[in-house]
C-alpha cells in the first residue's frame, strides 16, 4: 500500500479516533481502487491460478501466468501499458481545464474538460463511473 500511517499531533479522542478513521477509510478506497484497477495495473488479477501454482502454503507466493504475461511484456492482453498503483498519474496526467469566455453583456467563464483518453475511459469503466 502506498498510504503510510505517520505520528499523529492529536490529543484529544474524539480528534484521535476521526483521524484513524480517516486513515482507515483511505487505506478502504486504496483496496478497492487497485482491486477494481488490477487489469491496467502490473497486479495479480488471477489469485486463484496464482495459488494452484504454490506448492505449499509456506512456499513462497507465485504469480499467475496473466501476471507473468503482463510484466514481461509491460502491455495488458487489451494492448494497454500497464502502470503502477503509485504511478496512477500515467492513466490520469494533470491537465488544467479549458477555460472559455463568452462574448456576452456579462462574460461568465466556464470550463469543460477534455474527453477521456482511450486508457481513461478503460479506468473509468472498470471503476463503473461515468462522466
Amino acid at each position: 500500500m502506498d498510504l503510510h500511517v505517520r505520528p499523529i499531533h492529536h490529543r484529544e479522542p474524539g480528534r484521535v479516533r476521526a483521524h484513524i478513521f480517516l486513515c482507515m477509510l483511505a487505506y478502504y478506497a486504496e483496496w478497492h481502487l487497485r482491486k477494481n484497477l488490477a487489469p491496467l495495473l502490473f497486479d495479480d488479477e488471477d489469485k486463484a491460478a496464482a495459488e494452484k501454482l504454490r506448492a505449499s502454503v509456506v512456499a513462497p507466493a507465485q504469480r499467475s501466468t496473466s501476471a507473468q504475461a503482463k510484466a514481461h511484456s509491460k502491455r495488458t492482453p487489451d494492448d494497454y501499458q500497464c502502470t503502477v498503483f503509485k504511478l496512477s498519474s500515467a492513466i490520469w496526467p494533470p491537465s488544467p481545464p479549458t477555460v472559455y469566455s463568452r462574448k456576452m453583456p456579462a462574460p461568465r467563464p466556464s470550463t469543460s474538460s477534455p474527453s477521456p483518453t482511450a486508457l481513461q475511459q478503460r479506468a473509468l469503466d472498470l471503476l463503473q463511473v461515468s462522466l
